[in-house]
């Protein structure tokens, strides 16, 4: 192997790359590489059972990667209220850790600069795939939601691959070619792969998690037969290239039909989509640094680009226009029909269904991939007096208040839903001891500052009694066992007085 030559295989179940191209990136010396800090931030991510400490102070050891991290934990897509966080841990704890790790890399690739391209454009693209995809995650697959956002954060890395490997022959390509999908046809008749591909390699070299390089490999390709993961990723690029095409509306008269034929299973409008993908631009591009996208007035945008569809429409005949109609109207039927089926009706939290599911789901990826997991069970103190005394109307209005405090208590990625009566229970991903203790203490501060209601002029606050378990603390066979785990810590507080919080200490 010649000076500088690295070996890097790709993981297995991805294709492998070209041999000729292979050999080319094994052997170049300039590829881009990482700063420290991001170095040993990736080591903590290849390590399940590193702590947020652990990741602060990764972090903090680069004080202009900190400063950054701090603006967005503080931004308003990420604030809790009016507390601002002041230190790295506390900018860390807010993010949560696959945010942090986005954040991280971006940043650290943002950095990277080159002679022959402008990469603000690959930056302003990566930027709005990640929010795009974060927000279609939230209704599809809430728990991958901080995934998908690393994995569409770092999906055009290969381009920065592809530039090292030769940098005036791939800018020529770039300029020679008409959008994304027109560009990828290109590197395939080039290298015999695209640059998804080339992007998994690179990331690989990194020693980014092997579910990070498998994401990247994979988010190009059809919508049909597809995962909700994966539908998120590959609808996040041209959403993207629709925003920053010369011709927005045209662009996005394509996603328009897109959306509409995938409605069944995508219970989100493109505008809903993208007024939430412009409100949060602001703090990414703050964190990359980079020259912001254009801004569009959406409403009037989407209304353009509804107009193109309508006049392509005009070609079909009166009875599929109205049956199209028909069965739009059934889909979105439907759509509600499933939003309901997993809501409790009066908190609009998860229902025990949903919330039950989803830990299940969330046991087994967590088992799988050597991840953390906590299980939060909370119960309101002396419910049932309330009750007795005031009435149910106002118990209702308790829980409603209730709800929204504990929404406002977890982090994004998180699921709160309300186990049934007064009990509550929050699925935490990634998350060890200290952060779930991190959560039940804001709640407890929320609720000792903050009264659910009024009765006669009179706040009435109410405490919780809080029970937590987490996936290290007993060898637990099933997302059963954890349960029971965080409601015998519960429990425990209960008989202690109440008003606490306890973790799980010993056998089921």
């Amino acid at each position: 192997m010649t000076r500088g030559e690295r070996s890097v295989n790709l993981p297995l179940h991805l294709p492998p790359l070209p041999e000729r191209l292979s050999h080319r990136l094994s052997s170049c010396d300039s590829l881009p590489s990482l700063p420290a800090a991001a170095v040993r931030v990736l080591m903590l991510a290849r390590h399940g059972e590193a702590s947020l400490v652990d990741y602060a102070e990764a972090v903090e050891k680069d004080p202009a990667l900190t400063l950054r991290l701090l603006s967005l934990a503080n931004s308003s897509y990420y604030s809790r209220g009016n507390v601002e966080s002041h230190t790295c841990r506390e900018a860390v704890s807010r993010l949560g850790l696959d945010t942090t790790l986005a954040a991280v890399m971006s940043f650290a690739l943002a950095r990277i600069s080159t002679s022959a391209l402008n990469l603000d454009s690959l930056w302003q693209r990566a930027i709005i795939a990640a929010l795009a995809s974060r927000h279609l995650a939230a209704r599809l697959c809430p728990e991958k939601a901080g995934m998908l956002f690393t994995i569409s954060l770092l999906q055009d890395i290969g381009v920065l691959a592809a530039i090292a490997l030769n940098e005036d022959d791939y800018h020529r390509l770039i300029s020679s070619t008409e959008g994304h999908d027109s560009l990828v046809a290109a590197e395939q008749a080039l290298y015999g792969c695209d640059h998804a591909l080339i992007g998994a390699w690179l990331a690989h070299s990194w020693g980014l998690p092997v579910h990070l390089v498998r994401g990247i490999a994979s988010t190009h390709g059809g919508l049909d037969f597809t995962t909700p993961d994966a539908l998120c990723l590959r609808l996040s690029g041209p959403v993207a290239d629709a925003w920053l095409s010369g011709s927005p509306a045209r662009a996005f008269v394509s996603l328009l039909h897109r959306f509409e034929t995938l409605g069944d299973v995508l219970p989100v409008s493109l505008a809903t989509l993208l007024e939430e993908v412009q409100s949060a631009l602001p703090d990414m591009v703050q964190l990359l640094d980079i020259t912001a996208p254009p801004k569009y007035d959406n409403q009037s945008l989407l209304e353009e680009a509804q107009q193109h569809l309508f006049r392509q429409a005009l070609s079909l005949t009166a009875r599929l226009d109205t049956q199209e109609v028909e069965l739009e109207m059934l889909r979105q039927g439907q759509t509600e029909l499933e939003q309901r089926s997993r809501r409790d009706d009066l908190t609009g939290l998860a229902n025990r269904a949903w919330i039950e599911s989803q830990l299940k789901e969330r046991f087994r990826l967590s088992r799988e991939q050597g991840r953390s997991l906590s299980v939060v069970f909370i119960d309101i103190d002396h419910f049932k007096q309330l009750n007795d005394y005031y009435g149910h109307l106002l118990g209702d209005r308790v829980l409603e208040s209730f709800a929204v405090a504990l929404q406002e208590s977890v982090r994004e990625g998180d699921l709160a839903g309300r186990y049934g009566g007064e009990e509550f229970l929050v699925i935490l991903p990634d998350e060890q001891e200290e952060g779930a203790m991190a959560m039940a203490s804001r709640l407890t501060q929320r609720l000792s500052s903050q009264p659910m209601v009024h009765a006669e002029g009179v706040p009435i606050h109410v405490s919780v009694s809080i029970g937590i378990a987490c996936l290290e603390d007993a060898d637990f066979g099933n997302a059963r066992e954890m349960i029971d785990a965080a409601d015998q810590s519960m429990y425990r507080v209960k008989r202690e007085g109440r008003g606490g919080t306890a973790t799980f200490r010993g056998k089921l």
